[in-house]
């Protein structure tokens, strides 16, 4: 079956201006990534249709509490489209109750999805995606060759380790059909930074025009971890850019705002959107992101800001409204030189805290932060030298991609 949808996923849709609400549908996987931060994933725990309607009538309700000009409806698991059928029902509730209402978000909406893509070409997904065509974002995980991918993104529940790659990669033509511009979201941990290059260069070959990347936030990294990215990063660069692939092709790894000092004044935002957004689960319970839910937590206790039966209470929702980049790091990020692009997931900060705050910054990516600006400099310095070098500097900047560094 295949229905040519037309969308661009190379920008975030609204970003920046839209509410972010995400209904945490099931805690069920067919897959058990290895490096998956949802360290209480399971089978039992699966959103009912009243709890999600109780969620959605109350923050249709509330509009003088939302704002926002407008909202992205996210469904995550676990794998979301395990619960097609829950989904759907939402979501012609969301619309009929929009419209009902004559909500300011009637028309200025978005169901998004990241999925395993497992289960993409089922009758059921594409006839949910057919009906909502107009307003949906999807994007398939698939992390780069099938060495890469097979290393961590395994089927669960047999011990064979088995890999997931050709399940998902049959069905990449289907989605690339419906969604020309769809992007991917490659997760690196220690394990496969051997495979940073070649993974890439094999996902642009496959039709993938935009690969969104990042390292894993938690404390996995090895001595000489850093060394080995940046190697990897250099002849990306220089496959890239030998071969002009930065004409049509984009990574999030090489962007040219990245490694400058930052100003606390000027500079002082939070990186997360952990208290702006709202996840709700199937016990019908509210949180400032999905990162505080208790199956994401290794070792500190969810952090809840109310529920579908009592509404939101804003005194425990507070402490995220205050957090800047400077209230939570130390001396040493906030004078760092190469400042500007280091990320951070506020759950990750919680979680790996030394007490129960949201106010001490992990600092476990940092020297992969440093070596991903090094070959940044690298893939800059390059490439304006053979644009120079032709002529097409100017060119380069009029055509050029425009793409979403996610980190979260």
């Amino acid at each position: 079956m295949s229905n040519p949808i037309v969308k661009k996923n190379t920008e975030v849709w609204k970003s920046g201006v839209a509410k972010s609400i995400t209904f945490i549908v099931t805690k069920d996987c067919q897959l058990a990534c290895k490096y998956c931060y949802l360290v209480g994933k399971n089978d039992k725990e699966r959103m009912s249709w009243d709890v999600a309607k109780k969620a959605i009538d109350y923050i249709l309700s509330h509009e003088q509490d939302f704002t926002e000009a407008s909202v992205v409806w996210d469904f995550i698991g676990g794998e979301p489209f395990l619960e097609i059928d829950l989904i759907d029902r939402i979501c012609d509730y969301i619309k009929t109750e929009m419209y009902r209402l004559n909500h300011h978000w009637f028309n200025s909406y978005r169901f998004s999805f990241s999925t395993n893509g497992i289960n993409y070409d089922s009758d059921k997904v594409q006839n949910y995606i057919l009906k909502n065509k107009d307003h949906i974002s999807i994007g398939i995980t698939i992390d780069g060759t099938k060495a890469k991918h097979d290393l961590n993104r395994i089927w669960k529940g047999d011990g064979l380790e088995r890999g997931s790659y050709d399940d998902v990669v049959r069905n990449i033509p289907l989605w690339l059909a419906q969604f020309p511009d769809g992007a991917t979201k490659v997760t690196i941990s220690s394990a496969d930074i051997p495979y940073i290059k070649e993974s890439v260069l094999h996902l642009y070959s496959i039709g993938i025009h935009e690969v969104n990347i990042n390292c894993v936030f938690e404390d996995v990294w090895k001595e000489g971890d850093d060394k080995l990215f940046e190697d990897q990063l250099i002849e990306l660069a220089d496959a890239i850019i030998d071969n002009r692939l930065y004409n049509d092709y984009a990574c999030s790894f090489f962007t040219e705002r990245l490694g400058k000092p930052l100003d606390c004044v000027l500079d002082n935002g939070n990186w997360c959107g952990a208290g702006k957004m709202l996840s709700i689960d199937a016990a019908g319970n509210f949180y400032p992101c999905t990162r505080f839910a208790q199956y994401s937590l290794r070792n500190k206790k969810a952090w809840i800001i109310g529920n579908v039966y009592d509404g939101i209470d804003k005194n425990k929702l507070r402490p995220f409204l205050t957090l800047d980049r400077c209230t939570q790091s130390t001396e040493e990020c906030i004078n760092c030189e190469e400042a500007e692009g280091c990320a951070w997931c506020q759950g990750e900060n919680y979680d790996a805290a030394d007490t129960d705050t949201i106010y001490q910054r992990s600092t476990a990516i940092c020297k992969m932060h440093k070596a991903r600006v090094r070959a940044n400099n690298y893939y800059w310095n390059k490439l304006f030298a053979k644009l120079e070098a032709e002529g097409q500097r100017e060119e380069y900047y009029k055509n050029k991609k425009t793409i979403s560094n996610e980190s979260c």
